[in-house]
């Protein structure tokens, strides 16, 4: 077969296609559908992992948090007026971490509580945090406005705070944020810096230290204005509780040994502790179960949306059929004047390739549109992989040409006579 034949039954396919502009355009459909179903769920299961792998990066993964939690058996006990609950991580504890287990580079003491919040007329509740200098280091908060806070501010207990992005936002919109004075409760604190909103509520099964809507002022301004004791209303009731430590952030030298310090932090802490009154997360394991749970996501998603590119082949496979039947005198005249089965094969498998192909090029156009719109209205997050969509282009061929290869043998194998006697 020379260039010039190839030309002459391309242009063959063409022409019989464009006799049927609406039923080929119909038969595309479920191809399209199926190539652009494929790259947008890829698209936006891509995106939601890659966020959820990036708040995880963010934890570190040298570092291992460790949480404060109420008991589940206090949650049960009527709580009076008066009398409070001694819970969580405790002063004892850090300094056991800090003397018994090998290989920690240094510990973090992290004290939080959700406060009211007032500047002017503007009112809001947000977390203040107690921090020490290198947490905004450790997390990699980016300074955006004025300074972080510092090791003189820890010496002196100095009423200054950093806010987040998004807490300046709500409460010093269009004012000099900083040199601000917050009210938070009772006291207040002068504004000076501000860092990216970098945190998140959660990502996978551990709060993050760092949150999107935060205050952080010096640890010890925290421990001397606000103690270790906090008071909450449920129930028409005041219950109380004391909490030393709300989280100890602790850095290993090496990411190898994480989890072996992990353990000897969590055998450690179950010596000291009669109940569980913590919790302990590890950064890299959860990053590691993430990326496994990110591989499998994808194969659920690409195999769910690969059904529909299925269907689209099947039905290029009953329309092939039927312009079988429709074409039998043509194919018996073709037979007829000496066209081999061949050159009848390649023309339907033409045909079902163009289809195939013009669809999944649409597709592929309807793939990157739809990502594009789910992320402007609905601020969620996605990512167009070049390999999705080589993936889908390829099966949307590799379908045009399995689900008409049928059809093209069935139409190369009609019995010239018979086919020539067809009405």
């Amino acid at each position: 077969m020379d260039w010039t034949e190839l030309v002459s039954e391309l242009h063959q396919g063409f022409k019989t296609l464009l006799l049927h502009k609406l039923r080929s355009m119909l038969t595309m459909l479920g191809v399209v559908f199926g190539v652009g179903s494929v790259i947008a769920m890829l698209a936006v299961g891509e995106g939601a992992n890659m966020d959820a792998l990036r708040r995880i990066r963010q934890l570190g993964s040298q570092n291992i948090i460790l949480s404060s939690v109420r008991p589940a058996a206090d949650s049960s006990r009527a709580v009076n007026v008066g009398s409070a609950f001694f819970y969580g991580l405790t002063y004892n504890d850090l300094e056991r971490i800090r003397t018994s287990i090998p290989n920690v580079v240094r510990t973090l003491r992290v004290k939080a509580d959700r406060k009211e919040v007032s500047f002017g007329n503007i009112r809001g509740e947000f977390r203040v945090v107690g921090v020490e200098p290198p947490w905004f280091d450790m997390f990699a908060q980016e300074i955006l406005a004025g300074r972080r806070l510092n090791e003189r501010d820890l010496a002196t207990g100095a009423a200054v705070c950093v806010v987040t992005e998004s807490v300046a936002r709500t409460m010093l919109a269009g004012r000099e944020a900083l040199g601000a004075k917050l009210r938070v409760a009772t006291k207040y604190y002068e504004v000076v810096g501000i860092v990216t909103s970098s945190g998140s509520a959660s990502s996978g099964s551990v709060e993050t230290p760092n949150q999107a809507e935060d205050i952080y002022v010096p640890l010890t301004t925290y421990q001397n204005r606000y103690g270790d004791f906090r008071a909450s209303y449920l129930a028409g009731s005041i219950q109380r509780s004391n909490v030393q430590l709300d989280q100890i952030i602790v850095e290993v030298d090496d990411d190898q040994r994480v989890e072996a310090v992990s353990t000897a932090i969590a055998y450690l802490l179950k010596r000291f502790h009669r109940v569980e009154e913590y919790t302990i997360s590890v950064p890299l394991t959860l990053l590691r179960q993430a990326e496994a749970t990110k591989r499998t996501f994808n194969v659920v998603l690409g195999s769910i949306a690969g059904i529909s590119l299925l269907v689209g082949g099947i039905g290029i496979m009953n329309i092939m059929l039927a312009s079988v039947t429709e074409r039998t005198r043509e194919i018996g005249i073709r037979r007829a004047i000496g066209a081999r089965r061949s050159q009848i094969i390649r023309q339907f498998l033409i045909e079902t390739s163009t289809l195939s192909m013009l669809g999944g090029l649409i597709g592929i156009v309807l793939g990157l549109a739809v990502p594009a719109a789910i992320e402007y209205f609905a601020q969620m997050p996605t990512y167009v992989t070049t390999w999705s969509v080589l993936l889908a282009l390829g099966i949307s061929v590799g379908v045009g040409i399995v689900f008409g290869l049928y059809p093209a043998v069935r139409a190369a194998n009609l019995d010239p006579i018979t086919a020539l006697r067809h009405e």
